[in-house]
């Protein structure tokens, strides 16, 4: 079965070349498809099996990170948004695409509700943009599709407004439902406990991702797509040294940022 990916475009998201790759070398076929396509109805959303908000400046996040984005598909075809969702496919919100799920409302998604905004990810407590490696720690009760079988993991942020919040009882059931799936965590694995800057945003709880109930609609501040190869990390020339001089085969392969990837194709594949 070949498992069609849609990769947004346009408007100032630029991810989408990446992102699709990522897709491609998990197994899957990725179309960047424009916002437009879909709004236009000259692309069908119904020919798709994985839809994928991607990382950028939507609309230069001139009201807020992802709002111009969420209120133009919702206005369009938020109906057809909630139909793929119900219909089992699978949707990744990446940085700015994870900003949309939030203020689509799509995420946290508690009782089926894919309407309402409950949680926010707002300016990083630094006061400043923020583009640095960091260690998560992955939930392994998290139903989330795109993350099993994960435990740790280093991946790039990149983001002004990466801040995860919420009031306390909305955090306490994420937390029940294990609906709050990546951490910032330090080196160790052990959980960052918002020591900056391993939580690079002061995100409450260490919270790097969230996904809804049903495990299918996932959305993370981080970039897997941005981790496809193992020179992509600032430390591979010490890392391949370190295995050179240990008689160690240096792994050339793809890396972990797309296992998430690929669980994704394979959840499709296999449904």
């Amino acid at each position: 079965m070949s498992v069609q990916v849609l990769v947004l475009t346009g408007y100032g998201l630029n991810c989408d070349h990446e992102t699709a790759y990522a897709f491609e070398l998990a197994g899957a076929k990725a179309g960047r498809i424009h916002i437009n396509s879909l709004i236009d109805e000259s692309i069908d959303l119904k020919d798709f099996q994985i839809m994928v908000f991607v990382g950028g400046f939507s609309w230069g996040d001139d009201h807020g990170a992802g709002v111009i984005q969420a209120v133009r598909l919702k206005t369009n075809i938020g109906d057809k948004i909630l139909e793929f969702i119900e219909n089992g496919n699978l949707v990744l919100g990446i940085c700015n695409g994870f900003q949309a799920l939030v203020n689509l409302g799509l995420l946290p998604g508690f009782d089926h509700d894919y309407k309402s905004r409950s949680v926010a990810l707002t300016f990083n407590d630094c006061g400043n943009f923020r583009n640095q490696w960091v260690n998560l720690t992955i939930n392994p009760a998290s139903p989330c599709i795109f993350t099993k079988g994960l435990d740790q993991i280093e991946l790039p942020v990149r983001h002004g407004e990466g801040k995860f919040y919420s009031d306390e009882a909305t955090i306490k059931r994420l937390d029940k439902n294990s609906q709050i799936v990546v951490q910032y965590a330090m080196p160790d694995g052990g959980l960052a406990e918002q020591k900056f800057p391993f939580n690079p945003n002061g995100s409450v709880y260490d919270i790097a991702g969230i996904c809804d109930p049903t495990g299918r609609v996932f959305g993370l501040m981080p970039h897997p797509e941005a981790f496809n190869h193992w020179t992509n990390h600032p430390d591979w020339a010490r890392r391949k040294e370190r295995l050179k001089r240990s008689e160690m085969p240096i792994d050339s392969g793809p890396k972990i940022g797309i296992r998430m990837f690929q669980n994704a194709v394979e959840f499709i594949r296999e449904r």
